[in-house]
C-alpha cells in the first residue's frame, strides 16, 4: 500500500511538470490527442491532489474552500477557453456545464457519499444549521442564473441583456463571497464535525498534515497544473468537438464531461470521507464545489461575454429545469433532520440516472 502511494505521489508531482512543458511545446508543434488528453487528465487529478494537500495543512473548513476554489478555477478556465476555441458552441457551453455541475454534485456525488457512507455506519449526523445556509444559498444563485432568464422580458429568449448579466455576476459574487465569510471566519463552527474540539476538520485522529515545504512545492505544482488544464483545452477542443459530433451527441454531453473530469478527483475524496465516517467534510467538499461553481464561474462567464459583446444562453429548457427543482427540493428533504442512511444515496443517484439518461435520450 505504501508503495502504491508513493506511486501516486509521484505521478500527482510528475503530471503538473509534464502538462505545463507539453502545453508550451502544443503553441509550436501539433501534437497527438490522444497524448494531450492523457495528460491533461492527468494534470486535472494532479491540480485537485495537491489543493487537497494545501487544504489539509490550513484545516477545516478553509481546506474545502480552497478544493472548491482550485476546481472553480479549472472549470472556468476550461470553459472561457473552449468558448473561445468554438465561438458556435459558446452559446450554451456556460450554462450546460454549471449545471452538469450542479447535477454531479446534488445527486451522483452526493449519492455516493451518503450510500457509502451508511452501508458501512448505517447512520450518519451532520450539523444541519450549515448544510441549511449552503443550501439555501445555492438555490438562489441556481434559479437566479439559470431559470430567471427564461421570464425576463428585456431581451428574448433564454438570455439576459448586458445590463442584467452585470446585476446578475455581482450578485453571485456577492451571495458567494457572503458565504466564504461565514464558512471560514463569523460561524466558521457550523461547518466542523461534531466534536471536533481542536478545530481542525477531523474529530478523530488521522494523517497529520503535511510540512510547510510539502505546501510550498503543492502550491507552485497546482499553479503549474492549472496553466496546463487551460492550455491543454485549447489545444484538444477541436478534437472534442469532432468526435461529440461523429457520435451524434447532444450538444450538452460536452458540459457533462467537462463537470465529471473535473469533479471526479474531488468527488473522490469526499466519498473516503463518508466512507471514514466524516460526513461533514464530504457535504462541505460537494455543496461548496456546487456554490464556487455558479458563484464563480456564472460572474467571470458574464465578463467575457460582456466584453467580447458573445451572447450566452442561461436559462434551462422545460426539462432540465424541472430536475433542477425536484434535485433542490430532494435535497433540502434528505439533509433537513442532520441524519441520512441508505434510502437518501439511492435516490440521490436515481436522480442522476434519471437525468443523464434524458440528457442523452431527450
Amino acid at each position: 500500500m505504501t508503495k502504491k502511494l508513493r506511486l501516486t505521489d509521484r505521478a500527482n508531482d510528475i503530471f503538473p511538470i509534464l502538462g505545463f512543458l507539453t502545453a508550451m511545446a502544443s503553441l509550436a508543434l501539433p501534437l497527438n490527442s490522444f497524448l494531450v488528453g492523457f495528460i491533461l487528465a492527468g494534470a486535472i487529478i494532479a491540480a485537485v491532489h495537491h489543493a487537497e494537500v494545501i487544504a489539509h495543512r490550513v484545516g477545516e473548513p478553509f481546506g474545502t474552500l480552497i478544493l472548491a476554489l482550485a476546481v472553480t478555477v479549472i472549470e472556468v478556465g476550461l470553459i472561457l477557453t473552449l468558448m473561445q476555441a468554438e465561438p458556435s458552441k459558446a452559446q450554451t457551453l456556460a450554462r450546460d456545464t454549471v449545471f452538469a455541475a450542479v447535477m454531479v454534485i446534488l445527486n451522483l456525488l452526493m449519492g455516493l457519499c451518503l450510500l457509502s457512507g451508511a452501508i458501512r455506519h448505517h447512520e450518519q449526523r451532520f450539523q444541519r444549521t450549515g448544510i441549511g445556509a449552503a443550501l439555501a444559498t445555492l438555490t438562489v444563485l441556481t434559479v437566479v442564473s439559470l431559470v430567471l432568464p427564461n421570464f425576463t422580458s428585456s431581451v428574448p429568449g433564454p438570455f439576459y441583456s448586458a445590463t442584467q448579466l452585470g446585476f446578475v455576476a455581482v450578485v453571485s459574487l456577492i451571495l458567494y463571497a457572503t458565504f466564504a465569510l461565514v464558512q471560514t471566519v463569523r460561524h466558521r463552527d457550523y461547518f466542523l464535525p461534531d466534536g471536533d474540539a481542536d478545530g481542525d476538520g477531523e474529530p478523530d485522529a488521522h494523517a497529520p498534515p503535511p510540512s510547510v515545504q510539502r505546501t510550498a512545492v503543492s502550491s507552485a505544482l497546482l499553479l503549474a497544473s492549472l496553466v496546463a488544464v487551460v492550455l491543454l483545452a485549447k489545444n484538444l477542443s477541436p478534437v472534442m468537438g469532432a468526435l461529440l459530433a461523429d457520435w451524434g451527441a447532444p450538444p450538452a454531453v460536452l458540459g457533462v464531461l467537462i463537470a465529471a473530469l473535473i469533479l471526479a478527483p474531488e468527488g473522490l475524496a469526499a466519498v473516503r470521507a463518508a466512507k471514514s465516517d466524516r460526513l461533514q467534510t464530504s457535504l462541505n467538499l460537494a455543496l461548496g464545489s456546487a456554490l464556487a461553481t455558479i458563484g464563480l464561474t456564472i460572474p467571470a462567464v458574464a465578463i467575457l461575454s460582456i466584453m467580447t459583446d458573445m451572447p450566452i444562453s442561461l436559462g434551462l429548457d422545460a426539462k432540465s429545469t424541472v430536475l433542477l427543482f425536484l434535485s433542490l427540493i430532494v435535497s433540502v428533504q434528505t439533509l433537513a433532520n442532520g441524519r441520512t442512511t441508505v434510502l437518501q444515496g439511492v435516490i440521490h443517484l436515481m436522480l442522476f440516472a434519471i437525468y443523464l439518461f434524458t440528457t442523452f435520450v431527450p
